[in-house]
């Protein structure tokens, strides 16, 4: 007998499916790009394909081994990987090594942020640190249990200010050292600007860079000066003459990231400290969406998220605020069209660590307890940030879900890495050999 369907579908159907509907909004050009840069490697195709991670670990049973209740949950980075620790920070306030970007940040159970960093672990050492799988297994142990150390610390409710990071030894020592020699406002200014009839404008010859039309300048510019002001933090323009936000000029940002490349992105060129063209600031104007999370979120969840944000780009000052290490000063939002718009310093110190300089397990090994270190102070910081009358309840309630089993929490994270990073490696074969069919 022949029957009609069968039900589901296949692996290779539904990546192809969820690669088309995540990236059907975006230009053909942006797209090729986009495509481009995941065909590269498994772990370019895992940091292109958050929503796959979302859809395959959304309410996941193993979540409620070790979480999954009220107290559990804090401010989620969103987007954990690897390559979202770098070197971020202004003259100001000081260069640091951390996380810098919290586009899809929301607030869920702290093991999605850990099960994410773990996966991406599993794929860079594999590409770029060359660590066979049982140093790498070694490795993510050791970011899980600096992770618990640090949350077990703060149980006592107390801030996550005293979390550092030591810049001394290696990877992270000659990184930042290097950094802070090569890098600073003045060579941001020459890398994305230009002088011009006595005027420092954006150089939109450069690859990253384009020109606005008169229609789209007109717009951007009457959003940040009547609009961008007033989302500014208490604080951020007392003592502040006027000029100090006066616009000198904008363009267009392009060929940015991976899972974020074509989402409209703008620089703004404002004034700062003084009339001089050499302490310009550079302003990043960035389109947010919905967290990758979000499609996968009950329904009455998605209800509650609509009520607590009027906006995106209002959720992302928000996680922003609760997560970050450090202020920004700039930080804030406009509005284009129907489209809401993050806008927060560029940091003339950003740069990502480079893992494929790391010599050996060892560096790796430490850089992997610095992580874990980095994530815990932001879960940590979350935390307080959502329940301030009671701040050490997150960090009690995942002690007192692990303390105990440790071994065992640690052996479930190692497991999921390990067998999702061999899942992607496949779906990034199967992304290769639909894209050559469609060469052919």
């Amino acid at each position: 007998m022949a029957f009609p369907f069968f039900t589901g579908d296949d692996r290779e159907s539904l990546v192809l499916a969820e690669l088309d509907v995540q990236n059907r909004d975006i230009s053909d050009a942006d797209r090729a790009r986009k495509y481009a840069k995941m065909a590269k490697s498994a772990y370019r195709f895992f940091r292109g394909t958050a929503h796959l991670y979302w859809r395959d670990h959304w309410n996941d049973w193993r979540h409620h081994r070790f979480g999954g209740v009220f107290d559990s949950q804090t401010w989620l980075q969103g987007d954990a990987h690897v390559y979202n620790f770098g070197a971020y920070g202004d003259d100001r306030q000081g260069v640091h090594y951390g996380m810098d970007d919290f586009d899809d940040a929301f607030i869920g159970d702290y093991q999605y942020d850990l099960w994410r960093q773990a996966i991406s672990m599993v794929l860079d050492a594999d590409e770029n640190a060359e660590l066979s799988t049982k140093k790498t297994r070694r490795a993510i142990r050791h970011f899980l249990s600096a992770y618990l150390d640090t949350v077990e610390d703060h149980a006592d409710g107390r801030s996550a200010d005293d979390i550092h990071v030591k810049y001394i030894k290696k990877p992270i020592g000659p990184f930042m050292r290097e950094v802070l020699a090569e890098e600073g406002v003045a060579e941001q200014l020459a890398k994305w600007t230009v002088m011009k009839d006595g005027q420092r404008v954006f150089d939109t010859e450069y690859k990253k860079l384009a020109a606005l039309s008169a229609s789209e300048r007109s717009e951007l510019l009457k959003a940040l000066a009547e609009e961008y002001p007033a989302t500014l933090q208490p604080g951020s323009i007392e003592g502040r003459d006027a000029s100090h936000f006066a616009v000198k000029d904008v363009a267009r940002r392009v060929n940015a990231g991976t899972g974020s490349l074509g989402v409209a992105r703008y620089y703004a060129l404002v004034q700062g400290a003084s009339d001089s063209p050499d302490d310009d600031i550079i302003l990043d104007i960035k389109s947010q969406q919905r967290p990758s999370a979000y499609p996968y979120m009950s329904t009455a969840d998605r209800r509650k998220w609509r009520k607590s944000f009027k906006h995106e780009a209002e959720r992302h000052a928000h996680a922003f605020i609760a997560l970050a290490d450090h202020a920004d000063e700039y930080l804030g939002w406009l509005t284009l069209g129907d489209n809401h718009f993050s806008v927060r310093q560029r940091s003339p110190y950003k740069e990502d660590f480079p893992t494929d300089d790391i010599e050996g397990f060892k560096e790796y090994r430490r850089l992997s307890r610095q992580w874990g270190r980095i994530l815990a102070r932001e879960h940590i910081r979350g935390a307080h940030a959502l329940r301030a009358d009671d701040p050490g309840c997150f960090c009690r309630a995942v002690t007192a879900l692990t303390g105990d089993t440790r071994e065992a929490f640690k052996q479930q994270v190692v497991t999921l890495a390990m067998d999702y990073a061999e899942q992607v490696r496949r779906d990034h074969a199967v992304f290769l050999a639909h894209r050559a069919g469609h060469r052919d």
